[in-house]
């Protein structure tokens, strides 16, 4: 089955930066949810080395499934982190999502 990605966009507000970095980042909050649920793969954060504060996640999954699966399960824990996690950012955007 072939492996689902998603890739996300931010631009992190200066002052953020570490924390952004510990809570996106592989021992991170986000990463510590997406562990409870089957599926899941791993994250990559990426740091852009042009633009400063601009960050990459690359999020990996087994397949689509395993990731609705989470999302319907874990819901309500994802939606409070992300609220959590907007004074982090000054702007963020979906890349899409790919096929490995």
């Amino acid at each position: 089955m072939p492996g689902y990605v998603y890739v996300w966009q931010f631009d992190v507000r200066p002052d953020k930066a570490a924390l952004f970095e510990r809570i996106y980042g592989r021992g991170g909050d986000w990463v510590a949810l997406f562990r409870r649920a089957p599926g899941y793969v791993d994250t990559l954060l990426l740091k852009d080395r042009a633009v400063a504060n601009r960050y990459l996640t690359v999020d990996r999954w087994q397949s689509e499934d395993a990731y609705e699966r989470f999302r319907s399960q874990f819901g309500a824990e994802y939606h409070l982190l992300d609220a959590r996690c907007e004074e982090l950012t000054l702007a963020e955007r979906s890349l899409g999502t790919y096929t490995e």
